[in-house]
């Protein structure tokens, strides 16, 4: 079992210390779960914090092992100003995850697909107007911020019958910069050039779609991920969605290999760790490993 860099008591710990220094905070949860802060606001990407997965498919053919510890539990996540889900999978929409955070800040907010509306209510337990929804093309301001959805392909672009996404990315500004969560998504017609306009400074991408086996997944592998990071422009490019469990991970050196090629600013972080971004020119971490 991986150990998270830092987990419980010492991730808190830095959260709280990070509040004092300059710059914008993320910290990898694990899968596709990021936490934001800058200056006070605190908000939390698609968290995945519980065991719910491992629990539902154990006995099945379709074992969801976990490979790396939690590293935390959701209750403790108390100061949160606003958390998103950028579909339905329960890796990005956990009500054993949500709930517990809901329940200690009564005062957050939850933005979701407004495709996916229905679905969550019902998974998530909650009032069917409670959640803040937003479609592809649209953009809100909540909790400090303002976020702008994309649409992403899972494995294809998918709406309901109203024309809504169930699939989507979201690029939030916050002190400045613009992060780009892209969700589940492999490439589409047209995508880098729509994400390019938003001058992107921080994308955060998964690459657990290495091996053909696993294409149903429907994700960027290592390689496209760091040439989806070039091709819009991002100063820094981040890896997720690996490490989590035993039958759906992938080792970040492709993607590693690639940007470096590309000449594209990274950085691979540990599960609980920390990357800190400077000024828009500079990045307090270096992002680039030697080769």
């Amino acid at each position: 079992m991986i150990r998270p860099h830092l987990q419980d008591d010492a991730l808190l710990e830095d959260i709280c210390l990070a509040r004092s220094q300059p710059g914008l905070h993320l910290w990898w949860l694990g899968q596709s779960g990021f936490l934001l802060q800058h200056q006070g606001r605190h908000l939390l990407f698609d968290p995945y914090l519980s065991d719910s997965l491992t629990r539902k498919y154990s006995g099945t053919d379709k074992p969801h092992v976990r490979i790396t510890e939690r590293v935390i539990a959701p209750e403790r996540l108390n100061f949160i100003d606003v958390v998103t889900s950028s579909h339905n999978h329960t890796d990005h929409l956990d009500a054993e995850t949500l709930n517990p955070i809901f329940r200690a800040n009564p005062g957050g907010k939850f933005l979701l697909a407004e495709g996916n509306r229905e679905f969550a209510v019902d998974r998530l337990k909650v009032e069917k107007t409670w959640p803040l929804g937003i479609d592809a093309g649209q953009q809100i301001q909540v909790g400090g911020v303002i976020i702008h959805a994309v649409p992403a392909a899972h494995p294809q672009i998918d709406r309901n019958n109203r024309g809504q996404h169930h699939y989507l990315g979201l690029i939030v500004e916050i002190g400045g910069w613009k992060v780009y969560h892209s969700g589940d998504t492999m490439i589409y017609d047209g995508m880098a050039e729509l994400i390019r306009d938003f001058n992107v400074d921080v994308a955060l991408l998964p690459i657990n779609g290495d091996d053909p086996s696993r294409r149903v997944a429907g994700n960027l592998n290592g390689a496209e991920a760091a040439s989806l990071a070039f091709n819009i422009g991002a100063k820094l490019a981040i890896p997720c969605h690996f490490e989590m469990f035993e039958f759906n991970t992938s080792s970040p050196t492709l993607f590693e290999d690639t940007a470096r090629k590309l000449g594209q600013p990274f950085r691979t972080l540990r599960s609980g760790e920390r990357c800190t971004v400077g000024s828009h020119q500079r990045i307090l971490t270096n992002p680039v490993a030697p080769a």
